[in-house]
């Protein structure tokens, strides 16, 4: 292998991902819409636009394709589908086979999520994820979804990051509900999410017994601040057990450890529902036990001195140290569920670009050297193409490999994009592309 070259696996795809909440515009059915207008934002930004996909999507298409990306993940919005219980929207179904056809004419093959954190303001009426009939209902979504796209995709994300919606919406209150503290309800969810997941899975290879079905899960990685500390070990375990490792181990095998059984419940019918794990990576934290935080399981999370942060939030929980080489250990972990792995979002938070290069750099390196170990890694989609609307955060943290004027709607490449797009187009990565960006960089991808 050159000391100058990494190359990637024919086939390999290089895509970007988005959520439709984020980037459509106009989706006022959902209980996200009614969370900013509850004005629970940290910004005073609004979705009402986003990136204006329900119009003009094909401009963004036009922009990956022409970086050389093979592939493009987005969701589709439940609650346009399916504004009304039971009553399922034409004109919405139809504008999402215009972004199939739109995407597929360009080469980028589809990755459609079907849940992004998003649902309808008539499920929220029921009691949202906490009502018993969720699982079922969504289910009935998917199975018309499904029914009405098949022919453009064959390529199903069920549920993106159900530990993130569990946490953030009932621990740490950034999500709708805005529950604080309240991990009993966090652990409920999880449960209907993964029987959703199962649910989902199910009807789908019904439909399409040939698609390629999975979910995507955050992986955050935690170490002790200290190793040699046994109690910061032990609340590390814990951490990793609680976020990273409860859903997968469900989905695997149809089990959850004892001590949260009875909150999360009997998760069986999920047992062996995935044709590929979804990696979604972004942060490390330090874990450093802690007697005064009961209520974050006697841990803290803190960051090595001087270690790469992203640009933070205006309000609420700091992210933790850039760590795009956990793709690698994360990858090693998984690799006893012997399915195929795809990085499904993977970026950071830089309006400047300041640290976007090094993160694509470090993350080739991590993909490079998990592919050397034997993973079977698929393919990357970076998050995300153009800035979009960051949830709770508005757009005030920019993650695009474009930058977005919120007035004129003007995207403006960032010089990251160009080393994307030569990474997607040549299926490998040289020194000669990352030499630019500085030494940094350069060390990054060929230390």
């Amino acid at each position: 292998m050159s000391l100058d070259l990494l190359r990637f696996p024919d086939g390999f795809l290089w895509g970007a991902a988005t959520a439709a909440h984020q980037v459509e515009g106009g989706n006022f059915n959902n209980q996200w819409w009614a969370w900013e207008q509850a004005g629970k934002l940290h910004t005073k930004d609004t979705s009402r636009v986003a990136l204006d996909w329900w119009r003009h999507a094909e401009r963004d298409f036009d922009l990956a394709q022409g970086l050389g990306l093979n592939a493009l993940r987005l969701s589709v919005e439940w609650s346009r589908i399916e504004p009304e219980p039971r009553r399922f929207d034409a004109a919405a179904i139809a504008r999402y086979r215009q972004l199939l056809r739109g995407l597929r004419a360009r080469g980028l093959r589809p990755m459609v999520t079907l849940l992004h954190f998003t649902h309808p303001l008539w499920l929220e009426a029921r009691g949202g994820w906490l009502a018993p009939e969720a699982p079922g209902l969504f289910a009935r979504f998917v199975r018309y979804a499904v029914e009405q796209l098949g022919d453009l995709c064959d390529f199903w994300c069920t549920v993106n990051e159900p530990n993130i919606q569990a946490l953030s919406g009932w621990v740490l209150g950034s999500f709708p509900p805005g529950k604080r503290g309240d991990v009993p309800g966090a652990l409920k969810v999880l449960g209907q999410l993964i029987r959703a997941h199962g649910a989902a899975y199910t009807v789908i290879k019904r439909l399409q017994p040939h698609a390629t079905v999975g979910w995507s899960q955050n992986f955050n990685t935690f170490d002790p601040e200290h190793d040699w500390s046994p109690l910061d070990v032990a609340v590390t375990k814990v951490r990793d057990r609680l976020v990273n490792e409860l859903v997968p181990r469900a989905i695997l095998t149809g089990e959850v450890a004892l001590p949260v059984r009875p909150f999360v419940g009997d998760v069986g019918e999920a047992r062996g529902t995935f044709d590929y794990v979804g990696i979604n990576t972004y942060y490390r934290d330090l874990v450093r036990f802690d007697v005064t935080q009961p209520g974050e399981l006697f841990g803290k999370n803190v960051s090595a001195p001087g270690a790469p942060k992203s640009d933070q939030p205006p309000a609420g929980e700091a992210w933790g140290e850039m760590y795009p080489q956990g793709i690698a250990r994360v990858a090693a972990a998984l690799k006893s569920a012997g399915k195929p792995l795809y990085v499904t979002e993977s970026g950071v938070a830089d309006r400047e670009d300041r640290l976007r290069p090094w993160v694509l750099a470090r993350g080739a390196r991590a993909l490079h050297d998990a592919l050397a170990a034997g993973a079977d890694l698929r393919g990357y989609f970076h998050w995300t193409l153009v800035d979009n609307f960051e949830w709770s955060e508005g757009f005030s943290t920019r993650f695009g490999l474009y930058a977005l004027d919120v007035d004129s709607q003007v995207r403006t490449a960032r010089p990251s994009a160009a080393l994307f797009g030569q990474l997607a187009k040549a299926n490998a990565l040289t020194r000669e592309m990352v030499r630019p960006f500085g030494p940094d960089v350069e060390h990054a991808a060929f230390p």
